[in-house]
Order: C-alpha cells, then sequence, then structure tokens
C-alpha cells in the first residue's frame, strides 16, 4: 500500500491542534511555536502533494479508499483534482502566515474584566479548521465532505466569539456582545444551509445509492443512473443553497461582514481566504458533477445572483466606515465574480474562477494582514482615525496600497488574470451580464483608492504621528504574499497549468463547449 498522502496532509494539522491545546498553560510561546511547526509541516506535506501530482493524468490523483460505515455505503474516499489541489496548496500556504500575524491576538488582556480564552485554544482552533478545509477539498464521498463541511463551523464558531477584535469602537461589554451576535450568526446561517444540503444528502443517496462522487457522476455520464428533472433540480437546489450560503453569495451573505469585523484580524483572514472557498470550490465539484441538467437549467438565476453580489457588494464598500466591514463587502463582490465564473460554462470562466479563488485568498491576505497590522497600531478601525500614515510608516502603506491594488484587479497583479478570464468567459456566452459586471472593477478601483487616500495620505494626524513602521515578524508575514501576487500576476502558468485540464472535465461533465467566436467570411 502507498503511502496516504492526502490523509497525512488532513491529519497532520488536526495532531498539531490536539499537541498545541495540551500544552501546559503557562508555556504560552511553546503552544504558539508548536503551531506554526506543525502548520509549516503541512506547507511541506501540501508541495509534495503538489509535486507528486499529474495535469496531465487522471482526472482524480493519490487517490485513497477504505470501507467506514458499510451499512450505508459510506467510504472513506480521497482523491484530488486540479482544482482541489490548487486550493489544497493555497489552505496550507497561508496558515502558517495567519498563525503568525495573530502573534500575540490571543495574549491575555494587561486590562479589563474579562480575559481571553487560552492561548492554547486559539492556534489550536486554526490548525483544527485548516484540517477540516484540506480534508474537504479532498474528499470523493459525498457524506464524508458532508460531516467536515459541517464539522468546521464548530471551531471557527469559537474562534469568532471567544477572540474577537480588540480594536473596538465601543466598550468591552459591547464588544462582547457583538462577537457573540456575529459568532451565533455565522453559526445558524451555516447551520440552516447544512441541514438543507443534509436532506438534499439523503435524497442523492436514495436516488444512487451510494455517496461515491466518482460511481454517481460515472453513472450519470454512461445514462445507467437517470434522475427524473424535478428530482435532479430539488436535489441541486439543496446542495447549491448550502454552498452559496458559505461562499456567500447574495442575499445570503449578512453573516459575513459582522463576522469579519468582529473576528480577529487573522480569523478575518481565514474565513474569507480559506473557509468561503469550500462554498465555490463546491459548486464545481458537487453540483456541476452530480446535477449537470440541473446546474444548466439554475444557471441564468445564479449569473443573476452573482452579478448582484458583485454590484451590491461594491457599492457597499464604498460606503463602508470600517476598514475591516470594507474589506468584508469587497470579498462578497469579488465571490460574485468567482460563482459569475464557475456558472459561465465556458472554460475561460471557469478557469478564470479557479484561478480567482487563488489569487482572491493571496491578495485578501494581503490587504487584510497589512490592515490588521495599522489598527493594531491606532485601536480603531475607523477610517476617519487616520490620515498621513505614508509620511511615518511607508513601509507598511507601501504594502498596504499594493494589497488594495491586487483587490482592484490592476494589471501586472494576481487577481487580474482571473478577473479578465471570467469577464471574458462570461461576455462569450452571456454578453449583457459581462457588461453589467465590469461595473464592479469601476467601483472596486473607487473604494480602494478611496480608502487609501483617507488613511495614508494628508495631513498626519497626531494620533499616528508617531506611529511604528511593519516590524521583522510583519514583514515575514506580508513580503511573500506580496511577491507573489507580482508572480502570479505576471506569470500565472504554473496554476493555470494545473487547474485547465479539471475544467475541460467539468465542462464535459454539464456537455458544454466553449461557444465559437461568429467570423464574418472573407469576400
Amino acid at each position: 500500500m502507498s503511502f496516504p498522502l492526502l490523509t497525512a496532509t488532513a491529519a497532520l494539522p488536526a495532531i498539531g491542534a490536539v499537541a498545541t491545546a495540551a500544552v501546559p498553560a503557562a508555556r504560552r510561546n511553546a503552544a504558539k511555536s508548536l503551531a506554526l511547526v506543525f502548520s509549516l509541516a503541512t506547507l511541506a506535506l501540501a508541495i509534495v502533494v503538489l509535486v507528486r501530482f499529474d495535469p496531465d493524468g487522471g482526472r482524480y490523483q493519490l487517490t485513497e479508499s477504505h470501507s467506514w460505515i458499510a451499512d450505508f455505503g459510506v467510504r472513506y474516499e480521497l482523491g484530488v483534482d486540479g482544482i482541489g489541489v490548487a486550493l489544497v496548496a493555497l489552505t496550507a500556504l497561508l496558515i502558517p502566515f495567519i498563525i503568525l500575524a495573530g502573534w500575540h491576538d490571543a495574549d491575555p488582556l494587561e486590562t479589563g474584566s474579562k480575559r481571553w480564552r487560552p492561548t492554547q485554544g486559539f492556534f489550536a482552533l486554526i490548525l483544527a479548521v485548516e484540517a477540516m478545509v484540506i480534508i474537504s477539498f479532498e474528499a470523493t464521498d459525498v457524506f464524508l465532505f458532508y460531516i467536515f463541511f459541517e464539522a468546521m463551523l464548530i471551531p471557527m464558531y469559537f474562534l469568532i466569539g471567544g477572540f474577537g477584535d480588540r480594536a473596538h469602537e465601543h466598550g468591552e461589554e459591547v464588544a462582547s456582545t457583538q462577537r457573540s451576535y456575529a459568532a451565533v450568526k455565522f453559526l445558524l446561517y451555516n447551520l440552516v444551509g447544512g441541514l438543507i444540503m443534509l436532506a438534499a444528502v439523503i435524497g442523492l443517496y436514495v436516488v444512487a445509492g451510494n455517496f461515491s462522487l466518482t460511481e454517481i457522476a460515472e453513472a450519470r455520464a454512461n445514462g445507467t443512473l437517470d434522475m427524473a428533472t424535478n428530482t435532479e433540480r430539488w436535489l441541486f437546489l439543496g446542495f447549491f443553497f448550502a454552498f452559496a450560503v458559505k461562499a456567500p453569495l447574495w442575499p445570503l451573505h449578512t453573516w459575513l461582514p459582522n463576522a469579519m469585523g468582529e473576528a480577529t484580524t487573522p480569523v478575518a483572514v481565514l474565513i474569507t481566504a480559506v473557509v468561503d472557498k469550500v462554498g465555490t470550490f463546491a459548486m464545481l465539484r458537487f453540483c456541476l458533477q452530480l446535477f449537470p441538467e440541473a446546474s444548466k437549467w439554475a444557471t441564468p438565476a445564479v449569473l443573476v445572483l452573482a452579478v448582484i453580489s458583485i454590484i451590491y457588494g461594491a457599492l457597499l464598500a464604498v460606503g463602508q466606515r470600517d476598514i475591516k466591514r470594507l474589506v468584508a463587502y469587497a470579498s462578497i463582490s469579488h465571490f460574485g465574480f468567482i460563482i459569475l465564473g464557475i456558472f459561465a460554462m465556458t472554460s475561460q470562466g471557469q478557469s478564470g474562477a479557479t484561478l480567482y479563488m487563488v489569487n482572491h485568498g493571496i491578495s485578501t491576505a494581503a490587504l487584510m494582514l497589512v490592515a490588521g497590522f495599522l489598527i493594531s497600531r491606532r485601536g480603531s478601525r475607523l477610517i476617519a482615525d487616520y490620515g498621513g500614515v505614508q509620511k511615518v510608516a511607508p513601509v507598511l502603506a507601501g504594502t498596504f496600497l499594493i494589497g488594495g491594488l491586487a483587490t482592484l484587479s490592476l494589471p501586472g497583479l494576481a487577481p487580474f488574470v482571473s478577473e479578465f478570464l471570467v469577464l471574458v468567459g462570461t461576455f462569450a456566452r452571456y454578453p449583457a451580464i459581462g457588461i453589467i459586471a465590469t461595473f464592479g472593477i469601476v467601483l472596486a478601483a473607487l473604494y480602494t483608492l478611496v480608502l487609501y487616500q483617507r488613511t495614508m495620505t494628508g495631513p498626519v494626524k497626531p494620533e499616528v504621528s508617531a506611529m511604528p513602521d511593519l516590524r521583522a515578524r510583519e514583514l515575514v508575514v506580508v513580503a511573500p504574499l506580496i511577491v507573489l501576487l507580482i508572480f502570479l500576476g505576471v506569470y500565472p502558468k504554473p496554476v493555470t497549468d494545473i487547474v485547465n485540464p479539471a475544467v475541460k472535465q467539468t465542462l464535459s461533465d454539464v456537455h458544454k463547449k466553449d461557444p465559437q467566436p461568429e467570423v464574418e467570411a472573407a469576400k
């Protein structure tokens, strides 16, 4: 038997979570270091997975399959295609930076009547989320995927509600209440989506007789499993609803600004750059493969919702006075682009959507983490409390600018390529939708540049006059992300070579081909 590489990649952070939680309370720094070591070891394994993956090989590689709950046809089945392996690598890459960025976020408060939860718990929960997200990207058994899709809500609930943002404009008691509200809202929204999905999972088993993604998809392709039209559509809606909540897609998005605003900055990055990607990934892996005809039936409605998300999220970002909530609404707009690319049903659109998942994770992490460093220095999330920062902290301002320019998809930075592909792929099949979606780019330039102008330029406010520039630990966090944004903006081929074969297979599942350009015959 070959080494179970995919299991090891998911199990290592889970073991790290247990080991970190078991460190004695007095050895806080040891717990942090242990969590960082486990996250780096997971990254090393993810790199091995990436190297072992052959883009020109079979659809699902490094597969593992073992009987689990035999009476119900549940198996422990893992495998990665090009899309899954790219997102496993993204997750493993970002977690060490999240841990480093949050190095002091769970330390006990020096003053105040309440104390934070143990530092060990904070880092153990981050590793637990990493393990569950990775196995979600690897699972090819629908029931196995569902278990971890839901289980990750528990550590996220405690990370949001128990370790909130210290930079709050209100008192500690009000801040604690708002953290609890944000955590409960996050949990309830996602639980409702999960319960609806559970009903659909059970319905799928009744129809197909098993939970294996590969077997069901193959049976759908060769005609041995024929679902009634209404049955397929209801099952699709059950799965899609849960994924749309996680993504998040308008109008199921309202939990995200609360969660990102009240969570610590590293946890906010964990939410939008890592956890939310499970929703868009699952649309590609499960909705399109299991329910191809229903996916095509729902496409017009999904495209309209995606465009609303793009414009609505960008408009609300323009009007925000809170830095973290601005980034949250910007992410809603970006997820609209990702979903638009998925349901455009073109190779350019879906390649762009997958690339967007990776690039959005990197760009949002860069912008949000630098914003967190800025907020921790001033002790305020309000944009109006800043001004002239670039004169006293030029490196901080410079990295903030690059993260912001990546958010607005400036040519030469990674998100531009993915956004361009999404729009090209959408316009090829749905020109009106593609034209409307481009207004999101204009609005992105507006909210990004206004944010930079109000915080970094102008007269130096007295409260920021003594603000220190980025420290060594913070530079270690930000610099690699900036380098990746530039590298993938200039040379995205390493990622597109991995994801393109999987995209072509997904299009084949829904029996779609790229529309041919209309060329006027030569006279």
